[in-house]
């Protein structure tokens, strides 16, 4: 577990420097330029230590075409853009709405059990969002809902990634693919899509960078954090945890968003924030023993 809680602070620290990097750069561009980064990166490791081959499998790239459509260009095109108009607290909060999404893929794909007291966990988690999705701001709601537009596009974040990280199981477990590969191939696609929705909205001329150093030091130290190591060693962790268990650990990453939020971009944190975290937190405690008492993960 305690990798496991290694992985969330890694992971509220992307949504600071994702936060951070747009007053230098425009959403799109950087999430291209962070993508193919990493992906030239991911798969010349591979390539060097695997003879110099690639060994995908005509067979399998349909699975990798869906993971470059939905666990890299969606899911990263609406993050950033959601991200514009939200805290990075408030961000990451709302990626914790993963595991119910991904209990259900996993009972279709992998037919994992979800059993009563798994189902108690799950809706005490999701109890402890109404507290920061009624909170009253100052975006105007969607109509028929009580989410704001930012909140609808993150919401559509988190469905597409763990759509892909529902597929990335299915390449690790099932065919044997490496971490370094999936990810690469994801990333460097996923990349390019998001390169040609740039230059077509938000005007090369020559390019969207307000601050090039910034631009720079924001883009390597986020392919570094998230891209590299990030995705692998969650990718690695889904060889001895259930997709479903690591998404509900994702619960504790808002805490961490918060803390250095408001460390480094000086944002607020509210008493609904709070009240959110420590339901799910609850909830999170209940999921895990089920879990361990079903043997999907090992004490």
């Amino acid at each position: 577990m305690i990798l496991i809680g290694f992985l969330y602070l890694v992971c509220a620290s992307t949504f600071t420097i994702s936060k951070a990097a747009l007053s230098y750069v425009a959403p799109l561009f950087f999430t291209g330029s962070r993508m193919v980064l990493a992906g030239i990166i991911l798969l010349s490791y591979h390539y060097i230590n695997n003879g110099r081959k690639f060994s995908l499998q005509k067979r399998h790239l349909f699975l990798f075409a869906q993971i470059i459509l939905f666990y890299i260009y969606f899911a990263y095109v609406f993050d950033i853009l959601a991200l514009k108009h939200l805290t990075s607290a408030k961000a990451c909060l709302l990626y914790s709405l993963s595991p119910f999404l991904s209990a259900l893929f996993s009972y279709f794909w992998f037919s994992e059990i979800m059993t009563p007291r798994k189902w108690v966990g799950l809706i005490i988690g999701f109890a402890g969002f109404l507290p920061v999705l009624l909170a009253p701001n100052a975006e105007e709601k969607v109509a028929g809902t009580f989410l704001s537009w930012p909140e609808l596009v993150m919401v559509g974040a988190v469905f597409s990634s763990v759509y892909g990280w529902i597929l990335i199981r299915q390449l690790v477990k099932e065919h044997d693919y490496s971490a370094p590969l999936i990810n690469g191939v994801g990333m460097f696609g996923g990349g390019i899509l998001a390169f040609i929705t740039s230059f077509f909205y938000e005007g090369w001329q020559p390019l969207p960078v307000m601050d090039t150093t910034y631009f720079m030091y924001y883009t390597v130290l986020i392919v570094i954090v998230a891209n590299i190591v990030f995705s692998n060693l969650y990718t690695v962790l889904l060889r001895k945890y259930t997709a479903t268990l690591l998404s509900f650990a994702g619960f504790t990453a808002p805490l961490f968003a918060a803390l250095l939020g408001w460390g480094f971009l000086g944002e607020t944190i509210n008493w609904e924030f709070f009240a959110t975290t420590g339901l799910v937190l609850v909830g999170l405690y209940l999921f895990y023993q089920e879990e361990l008492k079903q043997g999907y993960v090992a004490r």
